[in-house]
């Protein structure tokens, strides 16, 4: 027997915000056989909510390439579609900005410390 996925959990696997799947979706417990057949065969829904969202948070921040915590820090509680991104990355807010210098400055820290903890 298969193991099921709660819906939250196929949601995640699949980068899409659960409140914005079908509703059927929404109720079932699927396989993880049954989620990869949805990432190799997406059906118009699931094609459509990767394409124009609205996107989980965690796909927001990458897509913004800032950090989770980032979008916390100026009140972006809620999921975000691509006309809104769209928007920021077109005239970025400062706050955005900042984060951008701060997310890669942590991104790099973590390579240099990565790169220092092999060459010991």
């Amino acid at each position: 027997m298969s193991q099921t996925l709660k819906p939250l959990t196929a949601a995640q696997k699949l980068g899409v915000h659960l409140p914005a799947t079908p509703e059927e979706f929404q109720r079932a417990e699927l396989t993880r056989n049954e989620v990869e057949q949805l990432k190799a065969d997406p059906p118009p829904w699931l094609v459509e909510l990767r394409r124009n969202g609205p996107f989980p948070r965690d796909v927001v921040a990458q897509k913004l390439g800032i950090s989770r915590a980032g979008l916390a820090r100026n009140g972006i509680t809620e999921s975000l579609d691509a006309e809104q991104i769209g928007v920021l990355l077109a005239d970025p807010p400062p706050w955005l900005l900042k984060e951008r210098r701060t997310y890669a400055a942590t991104i790099e820290e973590h390579e240099r410390a990565k790169d220092h903890r092999l060459h010991r």
